[in-house]
């Protein structure tokens, strides 16, 4: 039997990796943007990125430039994306404001939701799309459902 670990210890069960046109260009939004660090780079043909791994918090997003002959398509290549990449962080406000003054595209401003979220959504200039959340009440699920029928009428 292997000594292999099935697992690597400092990776997830599920990562995403994401497919961008310009992945150097997305690397460095998601640093400023987020915070992210970058674990790992490995150099694609032609100046691109084949691979990066970014952590942001506990989480980690792999990327790398579309590479059309795997099937790896990035969002304007396909027309969109049905993907939204649900994301904690400290302050919805302040990061949300820091994501459209780098370029992307507001799809829902900030606001606190029935469920103890303040969340907002944007597209980035690489066409992924991300809803942003920041945690500020915490609700029992029986007053989550009250709230969501008043909600509803």
């Amino acid at each position: 039997m292997s000594d292999v670990k099935p697992i690597p210890d400092g990776y997830p069960v599920v990562s995403p990796a994401l497919a961008v046109d310009g992945a150097a260009n997305a690397i460095d939004f998601y640093k400023r943007v987020f915070g992210a660090a970058e674990r790992y780079r490995m150099p694609g043909p032609d100046g691109k990125i084949a691979h990066c791994e970014l952590q942001f918090g506990t989480s980690l997003v792999m990327l790398g430039d579309s590479a059309p002959s795997m099937g790896f398509l990035d969002p304007k290549t396909i027309g969109g994306t049905p993907v939204n990449l649900y994301t904690y962080v400290d302050d919805v406000d302040a990061v949300h404001a820091a994501a459209l003054g780098a370029g992307s595209v507001e799809t829902q401003p900030p606001a606190t939701q029935f469920y103890g979220d303040r969340t907002s959504a944007f597209e980035d200039p690489f066409g992924h799309r991300w809803t942003l959340a920041t945690h500020v009440e915490d609700v029992t699920p029986e007053e989550m459902e009250k709230r969501m029928a008043e909600m509803q009428g």
